[in-house]
């Protein structure tokens, strides 16, 4: 079959990597000239599968106030008059109650699991082939949830049994043994009420990652990849869609592949699908390590000001924050210095006295719909599939999302529930 994906971010060259083993002649359309180069370039760098509770929680609406009020505050947002945004608003305060966020919660993890095992199996299988040139960083460190607050750790050690029945391995650990494992956390603690630990996750570099896959894809018999190319629209025939229009000509195909994150909505608009995605702008900065004993090792998530640590080769990827606002992704400089502040309260001076931009500031527009769950198989349109909306998971995600769409599009059972990840809802 001719799939024509468009989107070389995580998921669209995830997606393209799966299709190719299928053996389907893949052309993969970008516009930047390169993989990854947007909202998955500094990401995060977690592979976070047993975290995948969606933002839209029980007792978030409750936080709201206080988060606006604050300069420093790990969710931002400054109302627009575009009616897209008030549909997202008003479909994410109904998912914030508690029966929707475990429904969600269980969904994700099946996902999750299915894409951790995709990629530790390509890791095994392309990792150590000589000359294969998928070195991303990839490693398995651990994460640490750190609490400082009582009620919340209790109330997240309350949690273990139940996240256990969905099948995560965690434990709870006191502020010594949490130091005990992460003598980085020294500096804080007196501070920390308990921590969450999963030693079953990982890391590595998302953007790395994509080019290895760029790199692989190259070797693949009947792969295109057209870097440096912008897509004008979706052709259309009656409820089919046969081709995408490139300033260059028409590429034909038997089935298109919208993996473009938040850039997809204008792209769809006209053939009448309107996916309610939202971006969620985060940011990040990456720490050179010159004195790598005082970094952490395992990963740490604060859990207070939702910042995340992940040590990446020889850096430090700091990221966090979720801006409801527009303005693309430009970088807020008073956002990316909370992050050098709260880095320097959490690990005293790791972070050198050095310039702001040597500190590789970034920000990128994370594409969510408002309950937290992708959207990944057949639209309503004959030939159109989606893959979007992972918000902020889409590098945790990505192997699973490009494993339920390759499964759907040859026809075979799919290792997880496709119609919990249903694209009709566009």
């Amino acid at each position: 079959m001719r799939v024509v994906i468009v989107g070389a971010g995580v998921v669209g060259i995830t997606s393209a990597w799966r299709l190719a083993q299928d053996g389907h002649e893949v052309t993969l359309l970008e516009r930047h000239d390169g993989p990854g180069e947007e909202t998955s370039f500094a990401n995060g760098g977690q592979l976070s599968y047993s975290y995948v509770a969606p933002l839209a929680g029980p007792g978030v609406m409750g936080k709201v106030p206080g988060w606006l009020l604050r300069r420093d505050s790990p969710m931002r947002f400054r109302p627009v008059a575009d009616p897209a945004q008030w549909r997202w608003l008003a479909a994410f305060m109904r998912a914030c109650n508690a029966a929707t966020s475990e429904a969600t919660t269980r969904k994700l993890l099946r996902l999750a699991f299915y894409s951790r095992d995709l990629m530790q199996a390509f890791v095994a299988s392309e990792g150590g082939k000589s000359g294969a040139g998928t070195d991303f960083d990839f490693a398995r460190r651990g994460k640490l949830i750190v609490h400082r607050d009582g009620d919340a750790f209790e109330s997240a050690r309350r949690l273990l049994d139940y996240q256990a029945s969905l099948g995560c391995e965690q434990q709870a650990l006191d502020r010594e043994a949490c130091v005990a494992l992460e003598p980085a956390l020294l500096g804080i603690r007196d501070e920390i009420a308990g921590a969450i630990y999963t030693p079953s996750e990982e890391v590595g570099d998302c953007h790395r990652f994509c080019l290895s896959l760029a790199r692989l894809l190259q070797q693949q018999p009947g792969v295109s990849m057209r870097f440096g190319t912008s897509v004008q629209g979706l052709v259309q025939e009656g409820d089919r869609i046969s081709g995408v229009r490139t300033a260059s000509g028409v590429v034909p195909a038997d089935a298109v592949v919208v993996a473009g994150g938040i850039g997809s909505v204008p792209l769809l608009r006209p053939l009448g699908v309107r996916p309610l995605l939202w971006p969620l702008k985060g940011y990040s900065i990456t720490v050179p390590l010159s004195d790598g004993g005082r970094a952490p090792h395992i990963s740490i998530t604060d859990f207070a000001n939702k910042i995340v640590y992940a040590r990446i080769g020889n850096t430090l990827r700091v990221a966090g924050m979720a801006d409801l606002v527009r303005g693309g992704a430009r970088i807020d400089v008073e956002r990316v210095g909370t992050l050098v502040t709260q880095t320097r309260a959490l690990f005293g001076g790791i972070v050198p006295d050095i310039p702001l931009a040597q500190l590789q500031p970034w920000a990128g527009l994370r594409p969510a719909t408002p309950d937290g769950l992708p959207m990944v198989g057949p639209s309503r349109l004959r030939g159109l599939w989606l893959n979007l909306g992972h918000g902020a998971l889409g590098f945790t995600l990505a192997m699973g999302s490009a494993g339920l769409l390759a499964d759907r599009l040859a026809g075979r059972k799919p290792a997880v529930n496709a119609e919990e990840f249903s694209a009709a809802r566009a």
